[in-house]
């Protein structure tokens, strides 16, 4: 296979590793979201100070305050208060945001009168509260709206234009990187050149391909594996799998891909991730220094075993398992899938296979947000379906690869685990993988976790 040079001019991609978290894209944005809620909680406090001040009223402000600001902020987090309008408009977004809050206010007057709050709380102060605190998150956000198109916007919206074998004259606001000069070529069949293409794009909000004619499929088939809108430069409408047309400059384009997933889901899955992960490694911590030593002792050599395998976006990862094979037998590459008896298997790792103790410091690939707890399972570049390479089964293989990897998910709790004998093995996995990418959602991640208790020990685990 060929690929990208490791000392190839990727520069942005380079620039992208290198970069300071706090300065990313990605990291801009949740640090604004941050300043508007702040913002529009100051708005809501002021709205309630200015009348309760007026009226000289004794109700317990603070209170009052707290159940607000709680109220608030779960549904306009719903409402996509907190998110930039579209990945080729990054402005403020008013309306969700008021929305969010007259609808904040409703709840406020039902439960003042359900709750027979109605003789302490004036209906006049909340009606005050209401067109003060409103107007006032009007203005707070008109005047972050002015500040984000004048002074960020070409920090929060990152476009890149890959050139490969067509022109299009340099348009502002894009980074463009000319295909032949780095050595990028989509070849599905290339792992090392995926890795290479999502390291280059990690940072990106769109990518734009303008290429040859012969080339527009390959470059669709790539863009769709990748966690970006993308799009392909194209004169005439051919068979792209297309989601919609757009335009960059006064060239039509095909879109292509948009990413499963937007940052405000992002942000939830993450937050899930963390919220499994870090009680359980604490509530395991004795049950994963027991394994560790029992490994120990049964056999030779180091606790952990890494492996490369393929990640969000294509780009390798190394994969933490405890060791239960013999050192000298281990397959670093995954080129031989495991079988019932074999004899590469240690009597520890027998067990810890058995009963999947040995995924359990897959939780640090989460902590580290190398992995995510649902998702697809990650797998090792050399699998095989019957004789034949993963990706050279279906082509579509690599767009499982839009979300990070999982200890779990949707093919594992339908029982699609164990070696891939037949072509068949991994077309049913791969089919429940898209089926997951296609229609995530915080609860299916919730109930996926929950079935999981149900085949920690299955019959095809070995």
């Amino acid at each position: 296979m060929t690929g990208i040079p490791a000392d190839s001019g990727t520069d942005i991609a380079g620039a992208a590793r290198s970069s300071r978290f706090w300065l990313t894209p990605h990291a801009l944005r949740l640090r604004l979201y941050v300043i508007l809620l702040a913002l529009d909680i100051a708005a809501i406090a002021f709205g309630f100070l200015l009348p309760s001040h007026l009226l000289k009223s004794d109700f317990k402000l603070f209170e009052l305050l707290t159940l607000t600001a709680i109220v608030y902020t779960g549904i306009a987090f719903n409402s996509g208060a907190f998110s930039l309008r579209s990945a080729q408009d990054v402005s403020v977004d008013t309306a969700p945001a008021v929305r969010a809050l007259l609808f904040t206010y409703g709840v406020l007057f039902l439960l003042s009168y359900f709750l027979k709050l109605e003789r302490d709380l004036s209906r006049l102060l909340i009606g005050i509260a209401m067109v003060v605190g409103t107007l006032t998150l009007v203005v707070f956000r008109q005047i972050v709206a002015i500040y984000v198109e004048s002074r960020l916007r070409d920090r929060l919206l990152v476009q890149m234009l890959i050139l490969d074998g067509a022109d299009i004259a340099p348009l502002p606001g894009y980074r463009v990187v000319r295909a032949s000069d780095i050595g990028l070529v989509p070849d599905l069949r290339d792992p090392a050149m995926l890795n290479a293409f999502g390291s280059l794009i990690r940072e990106c909000e769109r990518v734009v391909v303008a290429c040859s004619e012969g080339r527009c499929q390959d470059w669709a088939m790539l863009l769709k594996g990748a966690n970006v809108r993308g799009d392909v430069v194209v004169d005439t409408i051919s068979h792209f799998g297309a989601l919609g047309v757009s335009h960059i400059g006064d060239r039509p384009t095909l879109t292509v891909s948009v990413g499963p997933l937007s940052l405000r889901d992002a942000f939830a899955k993450r937050a899930f991730d963390l919220a499994v992960c870090v009680p359980a490694l604490i509530a395991l911590a004795p049950a994963l220094l027991l394994t560790a030593l029992l490994i120990k002792l049964d056999s030779p050599g180091p606790v952990l075993f890494r492996q490369r395998r393929v990640g969000r976006g294509n780009e390798f990862f190394d994969i933490l398992k405890f060791r239960s094979m013999r050192v000298e037998n281990c397959d670093a590459d995954g080129n031989v899938s495991t079988s019932r008896d074999d004899d590469r298997i240690t009597r520890v790792g027998y067990f810890i296979r058995r009963t999947s103790i040995d995924e359990l410091p897959q939780l640090l690939n989460v902590f580290l947000g190398q992995m995510s707890i649902v998702g697809p399972r990650p797998h090792a570049l050399g699998s095989l379906a019957g004789n034949h390479l993963f990706w050279d089964v279906d082509t579509r293989y690599w767009h499982r690869h839009a979300l990070k990897p999982g200890i779990t998910g949707l093919a594992q709790v339908r029982g699609y685990r164990g070696a891939t004998n037949h072509v068949e093995d991994l077309t049913r996995r791969l089919q429940a993988d898209l089926e997951y990418a296609a229609n995530w959602s915080f609860w299916r991640d919730v109930t996926i976790l929950a079935m999981t208790v149900k085949v920690v020990v299955h019959k095809n685990t070995y």
